[in-house]
C-alpha cells in the first residue's frame, strides 16, 4: 500500500495541522485510513465494484486475455 503525503509527515506535523493546510477535514483522513485498514468498512458500491472488477479479471485471464466486453459481460454470475 503507498502511504499517502499525510501518513509521510504526520508523525513530523501531526493529521490535525496537515489537514488544516491541505483543506481536508480530519474525520475524511481517519475513515480513509480505517478503510483501508478493513475494507469491509468501504461502502456497499465500492465493495460491489471491487467484486466486478475481480470477476471481470478472471473471465479476461481464463479466456487467454482474448476476450473483450462482448464476450466478458455474459460469463460472470449475478
Amino acid at each position: 500500500m503507498k502511504k499517502s503525503f499525510i501518513d509521510e509527515r504526520r508523525h513530523e506535523y501531526a493529521v490535525e495541522p496537515i489537514c488544516r493546510v491541505l483543506q481536508i477535514a480530519p474525520s475524511t483522513y481517519r475513515e480513509r485510513a480505517a478503510r483501508q485498514a478493513d475494507p469491509s468498512r468501504a461502502p456497499a458500491r465500492v465493495q460491489r465494484d471491487t467484486w466486478l472488477r475481480a470477476q471481470v479479471r478472471r473471465v479476461w485471464e481464463e479466456s487467454f486475455q482474448l476476450y473483450g466486453i462482448r464476450r466478458v459481460w455474459p460469463q460472470w454470475p449475478d
